[in-house]
């Protein structure tokens, strides 16, 4: 018989590369089970909680949902296989990628449009009634509400 070592959260952490406090986290919402537990109370780990651990770091690092994870750690659980809902998961985050770039390069051109227009106002351009003319001037699409006198 296969004796299976046991360490503590301290230990789990080094291993994994996950925080004492994450893993307790983790716990408590079901991304792992529910640790053993020693004679002292202390939480006890192996080493497929180490293996859980790292699978979940890693699909946090491709931005995956604790949600998604937890789904996809049912699969696991329920010995089958996961791989089509993950597919599935990837498609729609690409999607989801695609436009944030979208916004972020219209965020982009529309920043780009304000310092162009900000380099154009007088130096001495104060009005007590806003903060900051650039912004509170401006339209949703980024282009200022009036056109700037070019000095």
């Amino acid at each position: 018989m296969e004796r299976v070592t046991m360490f503590q959260i301290s230990t789990l952490s080094k291993k994994s590369g996950v925080s004492s406090k994450t893993i307790r986290y983790y716990e408590e919402i079901g991304l792992i089970p529910p640790a053993k537990r020693a004679e002292n109370g202390y939480r006890i780990y192996d080493d497929s909680d180490v293996e859980r651990l790292i699978f979940i770091r890693r699909a946090r690092t491709l931005d995956f949902a604790l949600d998604e994870i937890i789904e996809i750690l049912a699969f696991r659980d329920r010995e089958e296989p996961p791989c089509c809902y993950v597919m599935d998961v990837m498609k729609k985050r690409i999607n989801e990628i695609e436009e944030r770039i979208r916004d972020l390069k219209r965020l982009n051109n529309d920043l780009k449009v304000l310092i162009e227009a900000g380099q154009h106002l007088p130096e001495d351009t104060l009005m007590r009634e806003c903060v900051c003319h650039l912004i509170q001037e401006t339209n949703i699409d980024g282009k200022p509400k009036h056109d700037f006198k070019i000095r």
